[in-house]
């Protein structure tokens, strides 16, 4: 490796200081396949120092009132947002994602979690109840729990972590969190800020590294009471069995295979361009995004038509370009395993319309090593499939016709998952009728991704344990007591 000087190298941020680790992993930048970043291989010792200097940190911060804490949480995000240009530049390089997503979308929405929360924090209320027999008055108190271990992906990096850590400090708690060791940077770049906006040091700490050691040490460590992970199914079902013996508070967010319903009275000039966006933003790599296209019969030829037509549009290639659409995915793995998706669907006999292996990619020179794939349309795939049934996570979409309400219904809730599901109907009574009766934490119709972080983000079934959001947020960071006064 010629290139070890111009690397990159992050330190843990633990109690206040960077600090350095004994072993360190390679980083990959996707669009290039070269590595250009060495990340910390924690393990036990390194969780070990973190959770002590959250526990030290967590009698000072927890006493702090709700404005204070909220002062400092607008203050960081002033500071995120004061560099804003260089965190989408460090996301888009780490990620793969276009320079466009990560100004537009990423860096924002992690500035606007800090501000959310810091504001959210301040309008809560507890209950209280009285007795006039027994000459009693009862109400709540909630409290922080403690240190929170905070595990997030490689999707969405920074946007995804400060949902976490938002909530988690603004309610008094402090916190060990766990990046993916794919996507580190901009964790490591608001370390920096923390000082300055005010953060006392131990109420954020960072540890580097894998899941398999840190992410393992750092749930099974019998003082930190609450997880709260983001990621995929099969890694929490490891999290909930590492946790058990502690009986650990577990927040869970994880896959999808969301479908939209487009039923035939659907405004197509809305929906073909929002639904190529819910295919294909981030590069398909949202755990909200759309891959199951279920088009009703009559307006289905048409529909297709219409959607390759848009999705051929779409550009892809060098992330750093304004004009780029769609940018590397996060791994030569990851790239791999999607590709495998579209063969197998291939072999039983589905039709790809446009994308993998049908339409030529074209790559700037400097990005022919990179991890791209074109947004890739599949049709004819039958509902048992793996393609239609497991969650691909890359830039591709399946599109099946259907003839009736009740059928699509039954066909959309036949996954294991429960995300998102989009509806798309003029008809107001059918569009009540079908969201009462997907199984799905979230249905939007007409249109997609319009959040209100006040309310509750979650999954059913293998989708998730929990829902995120203002209430939802403060109380699975907080304890509640309820304490009785008789007078």
């Amino acid at each position: 490796m010629a290139h070890t000087k111009a690397l990159l190298v992050l330190e843990n941020f633990i109690g206040g200081k960077f600090v350095p680790c004994s072993s360190y992993i390679d980083s990959y930048n996707p669009s290039t396949g070269d590595v250009y970043c060495r990340v910390p291989d924690s393990g036990k010792e390194e969780v070990e120092a973190a959770v002590k200097a959250a526990k030290d940190a967590f009698p000072i911060w927890s006493s702090k009132s709700p404005l204070e804490r909220s002062q400092i949480l607008n203050k960081l995000a002033d500071l995120i947002e004061h560099d804003l240009e260089a965190f989408a530049q460090a996301e888009s390089k780490d990620q793969g994602k276009t320079i466009t997503f990560a100004r537009t979308v990423d860096i924002p929405r992690a500035v606007h979690n800090f501000r959310f929360f810091a504001s959210s924090i301040l309008h809560h209320v507890t209950e209280c109840t009285e007795m006039p027999a027994m000459g009693c008055v009862h109400y709540t108190s909630r409290a922080p729990v403690g240190v929170a271990g905070l595990i997030s992906p490689w999707n969405l990096p920074l946007y995804l972590l400060t949902w976490k850590i938002a909530p988690a400090i603004a309610c008094g708690n402090t916190v060990v969190a766990k990046p993916s060791e794919m996507t580190s940077v901009t964790a490591w770049m608001m370390c920096q800020l923390l000082e300055k906006a005010g953060v006392p040091p131990g109420v954020v700490n960072v540890v580097f590294g894998t899941g398999a050691k840190a992410g393992e040490a750092l749930v099974c460590h019998p003082e930190v009471p609450l997880i709260s992970f983001t990621g995929s199914t099969l890694t929490a079902q490891r999290i909930t069995e590492r946790s058990a013996p502690h009986c650990k508070r577990l927040s869970l967010e994880l896959g999808g295979k969301n479908p939209a319903i487009v039923f035939d009275d659907a405004d197509l000039s809305q929906c073909i361009p929002t639904t190529v966006r819910s295919s294909f933003a981030n590069q398909g790599e949202i755990c909200l995004c759309t891959s199951r296209i279920f088009v009703q019969r009559g307006i289905y030829s048409e529909f297709l038509k219409r959607f390759v037509a848009e999705a051929k549009k779409w550009k892809t290639g060098n992330p750093s370009d304004p004009t780029s659409d769609v940018g590397a995915l996060i791994s030569k793995e990851h790239l791999e395993k999607v590709r495998t998706y579209v063969k197998k669907a291939q072999a039983e006999g589905a039709r790809v319309l446009c994308g993998e292996g049908v339409d030529p990619l074209a790559l700037p020179p400097g990005n022919q090593k990179g991890y791209f794939m074109l947004p890739t349309v599949i049709a004819e795939v039958k509902d048992e499939s793996c393609c239609m049934q497991e969650e691909i996570f890359g830039p591709v979409t399946c599109v099946v016709a259907f003839d009736t309400e009740e059928e699509v219904i039954r066909r959309a809730n036949g996954v294991k998952y429960g995300l998102a599901a989009t509806v798309w109907s003029g008809n107001v009574g059918r569009v009540h009728r079908v969201a009462h009766r997907l199984q799905s934490g979230l249905v939007w119709t007409n249109c997609w991704l319009v959040r209100d972080l006040n309310l509750p983000f979650g999954g059913m079934k293998a989708s998730g344990i929990g829902r995120e959001g203002a209430k939802d947020s403060y109380e699975f960071f907080t304890e509640v007591k309820t304490i009785t006064i008789k007078h």
